[in-house]
C-alpha cells in the first residue's frame, strides 16, 4: 500500500535570465516579444579563436555580484553566482526568515549539465599552457564540480537539510523539482529550494555545433534564430541562467500565510533506453503518460504545454509527435526557446516560472519566431500571439540528451 502523500506548493521564486533578473522583469521582456541571442563577440579570440557561434547571456550588474560576501564567492564559478542570487530572491519572495532557511527541514537541490564549465576550463588552460598545480587556484576544484551551484548555494543560505545536485543536462531542473516534491510529499523534509542553473560558455555551443545540434548559420537576424517548431529551424542557441523555486509542504505553508503560486501536481521522469542525441517520441509519450498518472488526471485536464522545444530538427518533431499522440483534444502548445535560447540546465524552472505566471494572468505566452510550423509539427495547437486563458493545469516538459525525459504538472492553488 503506497503511503499517503503530502500536498506540495510553491511558494517563492527566483528568477535570473537572459531577459530580465526578476520574474516580472523577465516576463515583461517575454511578453513583449523580445529576444535575448546575440553574436557572442567575447569568443572571437582566446582559445576559442574561430568559434562564431551566437549566444545568450545573463546581463548581472558586477555590483551584485560583489554583494555575495567575498569568503563565499571565492569558491563561486558564474553558475553559483547566478544560482545563489536566484535562490536568494525565492527566499525573499517566499518570505524565508534565517530559522526557516537553517532548519534541517529545509533543504536545497539545484542541478546543472556539468557545473562550472569556464572553471573547468580555466584549469586546463593553466595545465595546457605549462602551467603546474602549484598556479592551479585552490578554489577550482569548489568551482569546477558538478555540484558546485548547489552546496554554493546551501553554503550561501546556510541550509542544512537534504542537498543533491541532479545533473542531467536540460532534464536537471526538472528532476531537482521532481526530488524536492518526494521529499517534501513523503515527509523527509518541509520545504525545498530547487530548481537548475547554468552558466554560458563557448565548450557546450561548441560542442553542440560537432554534432549538429547547434544553430547552423550566421546570416540574418540573429533575434530570429532560435526557431521552436518551426520549418526554417536549424539548431539550438545557448543561454544561461537560474530559476530557482521553493517547494513547501501545503500546511507549512498555510500555517505561516504563505502566498501560494500553485500545487505540484504531478512528475516523472524516464530514459528511452538507446539514444544518445537523438529524441524518442515513444519515450516522450511514455513520459507524459507517467506524469498524469503522478497527478491523477486525464490528458484533457491539461490546459497548456510549455514544451521542451529547442529548435533541433529532430528533437522537435519527436515532442511534437508524441504530443499529437497523446493529446485526443490538443491543448496550447507554445516555446520560450524562441525568446531566450536553449538555458539547458536551468531551462525547466526558468519556463515553469514564466508558466506560472501566464496561469496568474491567464494568458499564454507565443512561439517566437514561429511563422510556419514544420514537418511533423503542424497538428499542434500553436500559440502565435499574446492569448487570454484560464489555465487550471499547466503541464512543462524537459527533454535531454542521452534520452532523459522529465515533466511536471502544476495546478491552480485549491484549498
Amino acid at each position: 500500500m503506497k503511503p499517503m502523500r503530502r500536498r506540495c506548493v510553491i511558494t517563492g521564486v527566483g528568477v535570473l535570465a537572459p531577459l530580465g533578473n526578476s520574474l516580472p522583469e523577465f516576463y515583461d521582456a517575454l511578453r513583449r516579444g523580445k529576444s535575448s541571442v546575440r553574436e557572442m563577440t567575447e569568443w572571437e579570440h582566446g582559445p576559442f579563436e574561430g568559434l562564431r557561434v551566437p549566444g545568450s547571456p545573463v546581463v548581472l550588474d558586477e555590483a551584485r555580484i560583489r554583494a555575495i560576501p567575498r569568503p563565499l564567492r571565492r569558491s563561486m564559478s558564474r553558475i553559483s553566482v547566478l544560482a545563489s542570487l536566484a535562490a536568494e530572491q525565492a527566499a525573499a519572495d517566499a518570505g524565508l526568515g534565517p530559522e526557516t532557511l537553517h532548519s534541517p527541514r529545509t533543504g536545497c537541490i539545484i542541478g546543472s549539465t556539468m557545473g562550472g564549465t569556464s572553471a573547468i576550463s580555466e584549469s586546463y588552460q593553466v595545465l595546457y599552457n605549462g602551467g603546474g598545480l602549484a598556479e592551479m587556484s585552490s578554489m577550482q576544484f569548489f568551482k569546477s564540480v558538478s555540484h558546485t551551484a548547489a552546496f554554493n548555494v546551501s553554503r550561501f543560505l546556510q541550509i542544512t537539510g537534504v542537498v543533491q545536485a541532479p545533473c542531467a543536462a536540460c532534464a536537471s531542473a526538472l528532476q531537482a523539482v521532481g526530488l524536492a516534491r518526494d521529499l517534501i510529499a513523503y515527509g523527509t523534509q518541509d520545504m525545498v529550494l530547487c530548481g537548475g542553473a547554468e552558466e554560458l560558455a563557448p565548450e557546450v555551443p561548441g560542442s553542440f555545433a560537432v554534432i549538429s545540434a547547434g544553430f547552423s548559420s550566421d546570416s540574418g537576424d540573429l533575434r530570429k534564430a532560435s526557431r521552436p517548431f518551426d520549418a526554417a529551424r536549424t539548431g539550438l542557441i545557448c543561454g544561461e541562467g537560474a530559476g530557482i523555486l521553493v517547494l513547501e509542504e501545503l500546511e507549512h505553508a498555510l500555517s505561516r500565510g504563505a502566498h501560494i503560486y500553485a500545487e505540484v501536481e504531478g512528475f516523472a521522469t524516464c530514459g528511452c533506453g538507446d539514444a544518445i542525441s537523438q529524441s524518442s517520441a515513444a519515450s516522450i509519450f511514455r513520459c507524459l503518460e507517467l506524469v498524469c498518472a503522478d497527478a491523477g488526471i486525464t490528458p484533457d485536464e491539461v490546459d497548456y504545454v510549455n514544451a521542451h522545444a529547442t529548435s533541433t530538427i529532430q528533437g522537435d518533431r519527436a515532442e511534437a509527435e508524441a504530443l499529437t499522440e497523446f493529446f485526443a483534444s490538443q491543448p496550447p502548445v507554445s516555446s520560450l526557446k524562441g525568446h531566450i535560447g536553449h538555458t539547458l540546465g536551468a531551462s525547466g524552472t526558468l519556463e515553469l516560472a514564466a508558466s506560472l505566471e501566464m496561469m496568474r494572468r491567464s494568458e499564454l505566452l507565443p512561439t517566437l519566431n514561429l511563422e510556419t510550423p514544420g514537418e511533423g509539427c503542424e497538428k499542434l495547437e500553436h500559440v502565435y500571439q499574446v492569448t487570454p486563458k484560464k489555465l487550471r493545469r499547466i503541464l512543462k516538459n524537459s527533454f535531454a540528451f542521452g534520452g532523459i525525459n522529465a515533466a511536471v504538472i502544476c495546478r491552480e492553488f485549491k484549498s
